[in-house]
Parts: structure tokens; C-alpha cells; sequence
């Protein structure tokens, strides 16, 4: 790919024929509501299309509205496909791009050997409402165990960074608290991947708000969002 991105992001997934990765501030904002122009917000996206096309004819987006609902795409369509209200995306098969907007919230990349992957878009909401065991509830649905699945938890806020309100400390903690308090989302997640039987986690070395120069985030004010991409190569079949 020419975009420039974290490469952080998945490294031991490409063995599996997987591209993912997030882009930067470099690459550009991907989001309609900040400061860019639109029109050049969509040539991104346009020239992001063209350059997946040689992994994939389709590739699948949403309006993203903090929620837990995750969208289930089969090889029944081409182009580029962009759905009202969800947060994830799972593609059971090989050939389908996978694409979310991020912007201190965790991209998370769940990966099985066959191709089969999850892209999911969690902040502190879909996060305490699990969309994370949705994703892996889809995979599994379509026969591959949790425990061969891979996940990734891409560059986001950092726990010293993220402080948040006693009524959302207690929802992502289950600990009651009457002040504000830090919580860190992607060690929710990793609990999370954990309690649904997957073995294998990385987390991204990269804080959002930690690295603001590299990176958007909505905390340090920025109108700006980066994308987190995944497809799995039809030609690693």
C-alpha cells in the first residue's frame, strides 16, 4: 500500500495472506466532518478503493454510531458498500476489504488462518456492551474456534491518557467510583478476547493522544480520523 501507516499494526498476521493495518495523520483525515474539504476526503477514499482492488472487488464501511451491532458480508456483491448504523464487520471468506474510521477509539483486528476476519470499531460505549464477543460470536458462527482466531488492538488512548466520568469508570470496571478515573479500553479488550477463549493478543505500542503528532485524536481536539483496514488476500487462498 502508498498510504503511510502504523506497522505496527498485525505484523503476525501477514503469514496468513491478511493485510491490515492503520493509517496516519500523514495519510490524510478520512472523515467528512472535519476541516478537509470533502472533496478531498472522498478522493481518498476513492484512491483507497482502487488500490484494494487488487486484493479485493468490494469493500465494506458504515456509518459508525458507538454502538455493538456488527454486519455479516458475504461474496454476494462488488464495489464499495457503505451501511447506516454499525460498528463491525465480518468477512467469513476471503475478498472482502474491511474499513473503519478511528480517532482515539480502539480499531480491533481479529484474524482466523482460513481468511475469515473481524473489524471492529470499539470506544468506551461498544466496548461496555461487547461488541468484541459479537465479532467473535459471528466467526465462530461460521465454524472457526476461538481459540485459532488472532486479535490485534490497534493504535488508540492509552490508559494514563483516557479519564472518564464515575458513570462510565463503573460501567467498563463494574467498579463503583464517585470521581473521575482512567481506564484503560484496550486492556478491557484484551480481558475481553480472553474471556472468549482467544490465546493470542497484541496491542499496538502506539497511544493516539500520547503520539497526537503522529497520529488524530479527539481528545487533543483533533477533527481528524484515521482509517483501520482489513482484507484477506483472495490469491493466499
Amino acid at each position: 500500500m502508498s498510504l503511510d501507516v502504523a506497522r505496527d499494526d498485525v505484523a503476525d498476521v501477514a503469514g496468513l495472506g491478511v493485510v491490515a493495518f492503520t493509517t496516519t495523520r500523514e495519510a490524510g483525515t478520512y472523515g467528512t466532518a472535519g476541516r478537509d474539504p470533502v472533496g478531498d476526503v472522498m478522493a481518498r477514499w476513492w484512491s483507497l478503493v482502487d488500490e484494494l482492488r487488487a486484493f479485493s472487488p468490494r469493500l465494506a464501511t458504515s456509518r459508525q454510531v458507538h454502538g455493538n451491532r456488527v454486519l455479516v458480508h458475504r461474496l454476494t456483491w462488488e464495489g464499495w458498500l457503505r451501511v447506516d448504523g454499525a460498528d463491525g464487520h465480518v468477512a467469513p471468506e476471503r475478498g472482502t476489504a474491511l474499513a473503519i474510521t478511528v480517532a482515539d477509539c480502539v480499531p480491533v483486528f481479529v484474524a482466523h488462518p482460513s481468511g475469515a476476519c473481524a473489524l471492529l470499531h470499539a470506544g468506551w460505549r461498544g466496548t461496555a456492551a461487547r461488541i468484541l464477543d459479537r465479532g467473535v460470536a459471528e466467526l465462530v458462527r461460521a465454524g472457526h474456534s476461538a481459540r485459532d482466531l488472532r486479535v490485534h488492538l490497534g493504535p488508540s488512548i492509552c490508559g494514563r491518557c483516557y479519564e472518564v466520568g464515575p458513570d462510565v469508570y463503573t460501567q467498563l470496571t463494574g467498579q463503583s467510583a464517585s470521581a473521575a478515573g482512567c481506564v484503560d479500553l484496550r486492556a478491557i479488550l484484551a480481558r475481553q478476547a480472553r474471556e472468549a477463549g482467544i490465546t493470542h493478543v497484541s496491542v499496538s505500542e502506539f497511544c493516539t493522544r500520547c503520539d497526537n503528532e503522529r497520529f488524530f485524536s479527539h481528545r487533543a481536539g483533533d477533527a481528524g480520523r484515521m482509517l483501520a483496514v482489513m482484507v484477506a488476500r483472495r490469491d493466499a487462498a
